[in-house]
């Protein structure tokens, strides 16, 4: 069975041999060492803050990278459409301007995502922007030419430079949905809690003051217990699935946060907002009681 296996997955990598690149991406080393350099540099750059929380996309809980990139993904095939009907050239070397201009924040955002990323993902992502800088700066030689006068260089130059989109784009797919980078990683908390109270532990039996994990049935859940107050949150952050409860809390705007020990995502305990990034997406949050025999119920918050 395990060699009928193997023998499949040859033949579907003989027949897309994409599926085999970006797999072999995933396991390489070679690259680890400047993935290592230019993500430390990044991260020293974009300090954390108003700046690389926008970069993220926190104030629109979403990501911002992939909807910038198709700004200019679609100015650059626009361009291509432009130059094999020779119908305007003044128009397609508009198209093609406005294409590098949306480039530069999608390249922040995409560099500052990258950068808290796990690294079988930042190898992927490191090719990935590679060919997403190498098609930006096609597509500037392209336009410079073009603005010189050699039309059909431009044109050569920038078909050169929708290849290397293409192939920044199929490794971004593959990063986003294969891997799962800036996808929520909490979303299935809420699915799998039925409504209703649950049975979760005695309150004796948790520490005053430091967070702790429980688990109720499959689902981990970060518990701190202040006094007679239980504040539950899903233990796995929405971001990459760190463990929450090995955090540290602090306080933002005078509300009590844990920070996340992976990647510095941090959550504002009362409701599981995002604070800071890179999550974008809050952490699932839970309500609790304590019964007179001093057994802790949760249930799933209610949407406000």
């Amino acid at each position: 069975m395990k060699e009928t296996v193997k023998t499949g997955r040859r033949s579907l990598r003989r027949m897309w041999p994409t599926i085999d690149l970006a797999e072999r991406l995933e396991s390489t080393t070679t690259m680890d060492r400047p993935i290592q350099i230019v993500a430390r540099a990044v991260r020293g750059i974009v300090r954390p803050g108003r700046v690389r929380d926008l970069l993220h996309g926190v104030p629109t809980g979403n990501p911002v990278h992939p909807p910038l990139t198709t700004v200019s993904l679609g100015c650059w095939l626009a361009t291509a459409v432009l130059d094999l009907s020779s119908v305007d050239r003044r128009a397609a070397r508009t198209v093609l301007a406005t294409g590098i201009a949306g480039s530069v924040p999608a390249i922040a955002a995409g560099l500052t995502d990258w950068s808290s990323l796990h690294r079988e993902q930042q190898r992927v992502g490191f090719v990935h922007a590679i060919a997403n800088l190498g098609a930006t700066s096609l597509y500037t030689a392209s336009l410079l030419l073009r603005l010189s006068g050699r039309e059909q260089a431009g044109r050569a130059l920038a078909f050169a430079g929708l290849g290397a989109a293409g192939l920044g784009g199929y490794l971004g797919g593959h990063l986003s949905y294969r891997l799962a980078a800036g996808a929520n990683h909490a979303e299935s908390v809420t699915h799998l809690m039925p409504l209703g109270w649950h049975n979760l532990c005695d309150l004796k039996d948790l520490p005053d003051g430091r967070p702790v994990a429980r688990r109720l049935g499959y689902i981990d859940l970060f518990v701190l217990r202040t006094g007679e107050d239980v504040t539950v949150l899903a233990d796995g952050c929405s971001h990459l699935a760190g463990p929450l409860h090995q955090g540290r809390l602090t306080s933002e705007d005078g509300q009590v946060c844990v920070v996340c020990p992976w990647h510095g995502s941090t959550f504002r305990l009362s409701d599981g907002a995002v604070v800071h990034g890179p999550a974008t997406a809050p952490q699932p949050a839970f309500q609790t009681r304590v019964r007179r025999d001093g057994l802790i119920q949760v249930r799933p918050a209610q949407p406000a």
